[in-house]
């Protein structure tokens, strides 16, 4: 018993010690961009911020691109992640719509980039196993994981901001951070 009280010490004593890793999640598009901050610990998550860059319909697409690298420049500047986790690009049917999301996230690859912060890519199956424990999972799930995760009273608006906070997740879950 002696020994098991002293383990247990020791484990509470080293939670106590442990730094937290500030982690951008970005769910890339040039309508929505999704964006998610959490701090993570090692054990918990703690949601900091989250929402979405939108970009009107019908705005030239480089003002779009611009509107785009400033919101996201915004929110590096206010939230200062450690880290960056984004949405790996895969697309079979329209090459158009790939080529823009690229190009959009492109620029939020460079504002971490700019700034000597690690980005780690993820994919949507990476992601669900993750969140939910299974790669095939419905989105609906993935949400609801997401928000069971992080304590949240409802699953975060828009779908882009609870996909962004997901990855975010997959990247606590997924890397060995040095928190001491």
């Amino acid at each position: 018993m002696r020994n098991y009280i002293h383990v247990k010490n020791t484990i509470k004593n080293r939670y106590k010690t442990l730094k937290k890793v500030r982690i951008l999640g970005i769910d890339p598009g040039y309508a929505i961009v999704g964006f998610g901050i959490l701090d993570y610990d090692g054990i918990r998550f703690t949601p900091i911020e989250y929402g979405a860059v939108l970009t009107e319909a019908g705005t030239p697409f480089p003002e779009r691109l611009r509107a785009i690298h400033d919101d996201i420049e915004y929110i590096f500047d206010k939230f200062l992640p450690e880290c960056m986790a984004i949405e790996r690009l895969y697309f079979t049917t329209n090459q158009k719509t790939a080529i823009d999301v690229a190009q959009a996230r492109g620029i939020t690859v460079l504002s971490a980039a700019k700034r000597n912060i690690p980005v780690s890519e993820y994919t949507p199956l990476q992601v669900k196993q993750s969140v939910v424990g299974y790669g095939k999972a419905e989105k609906k799930q993935v949400m609801e994981m997401t928000r069971q995760i992080l304590g949240l009273a409802q699953i975060p608006k828009p779908d882009d901001a609870a996909d962004a906070l997901a990855i975010a997740i997959c990247h606590g879950h997924s890397t060995r951070f040095d928190l001491k």
